[in-house]
C-alpha cells in the first residue's frame, strides 16, 4: 500500500474524532449556554467542525491521486 492512501486514512480517522469531539461539545452545557445568548455554537465547537472537513477533504484528495 502506497503511503499516500496510509495517510488518506489516518485523515480520514482524523477527521471523524474531530467531527465526534465537536458534535460531543456542542451537546454540552458550556455551548447551550453560548448558543441560547449568541445565537449560535461556540467557536470551538466550529474550529472542530472546519478541522473535521478540512481533514475530510485532504484525504479524499490523497485518495484520489
Amino acid at each position: 500500500m502506497k503511503i499516500t492512501k496510509i495517510i488518506a486514512i489516518v485523515a480520514f480517522i482524523l477527521a471523524g474524532v474531530a467531527g465526534y469531539m465537536g458534535y460531543s461539545e456542542s451537546q454540552g452545557l458550556g455551548s447551550s449556554f453560548s448558543s441560547a445568548f449568541n445565537g449560535q455554537p461556540s467557536d470551538n465547537v466550529i474550529i472542530k467542525y472546519v478541522v473535521a472537513g478540512v481533514l475530510a477533504v485532504i484525504g479524499l484528495f490523497l485518495l484520489k491521486k
